[in-house]
């Protein structure tokens, strides 16, 4: 399932070569979430990693993201990661209702959002997957 967020960029990383056949670029978005901002860190994989470059940081972007979450086994202890995996980053200013003066934009959910939902996701349609689990030789 495919969400999507409104922030202000607030710091950008180099990409990694993670392997041969894996790279990744990390990058953190400021997101207003009631009294408090919260710095929540998404990853850009492959041909994505250069999706951030025409922004930077104070910028105020809408990004288009999927959970991804796998389990491994290391040592005999399973163990958990998640992922907030983007493939697509816009100007929040491009969009319909971007706030005047680089305000935090509030988006509103396709569909009244229910207890515990944060009302800056919302539901997009799925995306195609970017590499398929054969093309990817991460131990877990």
């Amino acid at each position: 399932m495919a969400y999507d967020v409104t922030g202000r960029l607030h710091e950008i990383f180099d990409e990694q070569q993670v392997s041969d056949k894996f790279r990744k670029r990390e990058f953190v978005l400021e997101v207003q979430d009631g009294q408090y901002p919260q710095q929540i860190k998404f990853q850009l994989t492959q041909d994505k990693t250069s999706l951030i470059d025409p922004y930077k940081m104070g910028d105020e972007v809408k990004v288009t993201f999927d959970l991804r979450g796998r389990g491994f086994n290391k040592n005999g202890q399973m163990l958990y990661f998640t992922n907030l995996e983007a493939w697509r980053i816009e100007s929040a200013a491009a969009g319909a209702g971007a706030p005047a003066g680089g305000g935090y934009a509030q988006q509103q959910p396709a569909a009244r959002p229910t207890q515990n939902q944060n009302p800056n996701l919302r539901a997009q349609p799925a995306a195609q997957p970017i590499a398929s689990d054969d093309d990817n030789d991460l131990p877990f």
